[in-house]
């Protein structure tokens, strides 16, 4: 597959852009059982201590913790469904990002700093601080060009390669599912 240019790519903010700000939908969960394999769910559980039920994880562990624990702040990986749309090219592609959660929802930290709630099903989350970044196999998987892409100034303003979250009470999400900020 031909990877987008910067040009193409940049092309696509407009549409980005005009993501939901307060209820979104969820397009995609995706499990990743062990390391390089997908599952695509149409209903998943959400828990406090494990994240997405069947995701790896917790087992997997985190650089970005000094034990090689898993990160508790980085529990769910969350990515706008128009940007991975953008990116990806094709619907069968999304999961290649590696993130569980895909939402059409504004995920720039204007609209969801840290500590924002977001309810999704019965389940509640909450976006965390750490910055979620691409990595080798983002590049290799679409390209050079879309790395610099989400991670360009605009890019970090709108959070284009994603935010971290945790859940924070569990509940059952499903695909097509309303993601609703909470207030108050």
């Amino acid at each position: 597959m031909e990877h987008l240019t910067q040009e193409a790519l940049a092309a696509g903010l407009e549409d980005i852009r005009k993501s939901p700000k307060d209820k979104g939908i969820l397009n995609l969960i995706v499990r990743r059982p062990e390391t390089e394999q997908r599952e695509i769910l149409n209903q998943g559980s959400l828990d406090p201590a494990h994240g997405l039920v069947g995701d790896n994880w917790l087992k997997r562990g985190s650089r970005a913790t000094d034990d090689g624990s898993a990160h508790p702040e980085m529990q769910l990986n969350i990515m706008n469904s128009r940007v991975i749309a953008l990116v990806a090219q094709h619907p069968e592609r999304w999961a290649l990002a590696g993130d569980q959660l895909f939402i059409d929802m504004d995920l720039s930290p204007e609209n969801l700093p840290p500590g924002t709630k977001l309810s999704i099903g019965s389940a509640v989350i909450e976006v965390t601080s750490p910055p979620h970044t691409g990595c080798k196999k983002f590049v290799a998987r679409f390209g050079l060009d879309a790395m610099i892409f989400v991670n360009s100034g605009t890019g970090k303003q709108l959070n284009l390669r994603g935010i971290n979250a945790k859940v924070i009470q569990a509940g059952t999400v499903r695909t097509n599912d309303v993601v609703e900020k909470i207030t108050g």
